[in-house]
């Protein structure tokens, strides 16, 4: 059985001040062997901060961080050599072929496997025969991800992954890092891309003015957050009724059919409904992109 409750990042009090500029205060996470964590959050809110702390760019102001049960700044190299790491502005050498810069970074790293290498390149529709600064934006984020990925590491830590793929690169990514996790691997993952982080991510950290305002499994967030309704029929007279109850919030009507939200018990929701004539009744989970715009747009969240 795949042990899941293994701690492989480990982040306590985590702060950094930048001055008077924001960075992060008081970060607490985890993540487990096995996991994919999505982190969320506007430009500005001390994400790549995070990131550059988790990876010993710069240094904490306080709190700690542990990886493979290391800490990071006492164990440095040896914690990066566990990790695929992507920057969200990754810099290649556009004098190389792809090839070229993947076998420098894989001789610094050393390890080198030819093979599996040229396996991602297929499945990702990457020609590393090409130099880079020939290469479209989407094209050389390829060669990132190739980057981050071929030494097999145990953690990726990717900021904005899919940056520039197409839409059939971007479900070939997905399926590696679901296979990444099911061989017990774990995934740190920044990304603006939320239908993305909704079909990969087990876990998901929200962070606002460098402060996390939510911290939770993704099924729970979702199992919190109001349902989309739509509701379909017979005349405007039932449209009236329905308004009338005001337990559907944001109402939007067209014809004879009302859609909304709706945050309360659902078992109320379908009793009050069922002594109206309806045609058609639908009762979704919000999405990730309809969660995170509500916890952006309250300030009291």
């Amino acid at each position: 059985m795949k042990d899941s409750k293994i701690t492989v990042l480990n982040l306590k009090n985590l702060t950094k001040s930048y001055g008077k500029f924001r960075g992060v205060e008081d970060i607490s996470l985890s993540l487990n062997k096995g996991e994919i964590l999505g982190f969320l959050g506007p430009n500005g809110a001390g994400k790549t901060t995070t990131i550059n702390m988790l990876l010993n760019f710069m240094k904490p102001d306080s709190g700690y961080i542990e990886i493979f049960g290391l800490s990071n700044q006492d164990h440095g190299l040896e914690t990066r050599a566990r990790i695929g790491y992507l920057a969200g502005d990754m810099s290649l050498d556009g004098r190389m072929t792809g090839w070229q810069q993947l076998e420098y970074l894989g001789n610094i790293r050393g390890v080198f496997n030819h093979e599996y290498i040229s396996g991602l390149a297929d499945r990702l529709s990457c020609d590393l025969t090409r130099k880079i600064k020939n290469l479209s934006r989407g094209n050389k984020q390829k060669v990132g991800l190739i980057s981050a990925l071929m030494h097999q590491p145990e953690l990726l830590i990717l900021d904005e992954p899919t940056s520039g793929l197409d839409p059939i690169v971007q479900a070939e990514f997905n399926k590696i890092i679901l296979e990444h996790k099911s061989e017990g691997g774990a995934a740190f993952i920044s990304s603006h891309v939320l239908s993305e982080v909704q079909e990969l991510c087990d876990k998901v950290a929200f962070i606002r003015e460098g402060k996390l305002i939510a911290n939770k499994p993704l099924k729970d967030i979702i199992k919190g957050a109001p349902k989309n309704i739509r509701l379909s029929v017979e005349n405007l007279t039932a449209i009236k009724q329905i308004q009338d109850l005001q337990i559907i919030k944001n109402i939007h009507t067209d014809g004879t059919v009302l859609t909304g939200i709706y945050d309360d018990d659902i078992n109320l929701l379908l009793s009050k409904l069922s002594r109206l004539k309806l045609d058609d009744v639908s009762i979704l989970d919000a999405d990730l992109e309809a969660i995170f715009m509500q916890y952006y747009e309250d300030a009291d969240v």
